[in-house]
């Protein structure tokens, strides 16, 4: 399998692997006319890089008589998401504090402050901190995304 960093460091690859992403999300397929059509580059070079996609396994064909139609594949891309995340939260504090406090402003103890069931120290039980981590991966994706879209539009700008 080749390098998936190397496969997906080609913007115009990134651009057809966007389009299927719009497509894998409304549960449809693309075919190579309609990713010619919606990135208007020419029909070789779509093929020539849903080849090198195919070979990454980023992205799987349905042959339909003459006509191929590609889906997105996304699971080769979360060795790329485990390998970004630590790097997308490098440098923020991820330490929070809570205070509470009541309607005048004077600070109170909060939920569970006398600690009854003897778990000083616990935050969240286990499957609210799972759930935690997994909102916060979603979180940076997000924000990974959204960096992603201001620099193209700041390129076509």
């Amino acid at each position: 399998m080749p390098d998936i960093f190397g496969v997906i460091a080609d913007g115009t690859r990134r651009d057809i692997l966007q389009v299927l992403l719009e497509r894998h999300q409304q549960s449809a397929e693309a075919s190579v006319s309609e990713i010619v059509a919606e990135l208007e580059i020419s029909q070789p070079t779509v093929s020539k890089h849903l080849k090198v996609l195919r070979e990454a396994e980023l992205v799987t064909v349905r042959e339909e008589g003459q006509h191929r139609f590609y889906s997105l594949d996304p699971e080769p891309l979360e060795m790329v998401e485990d390998f970004v995340i630590p790097f997308l939260s490098a440098g923020f504090d991820t330490e929070v504090t809570v205070e509470y406090l009541s309607e005048q402003g004077e600070r109170i103890p909060g939920p569970g402050a006398d600690d009854p069931f003897g778990d000083e120290g616990e935050v969240l039980p286990e499957e609210a901190a799972a759930a935690a981590e997994r909102i916060g991966r979603s979180v940076a994706i997000a924000e990974n995304r959204v960096k992603e879209l201001v620099a193209r539009f700041k390129l076509r700008g």
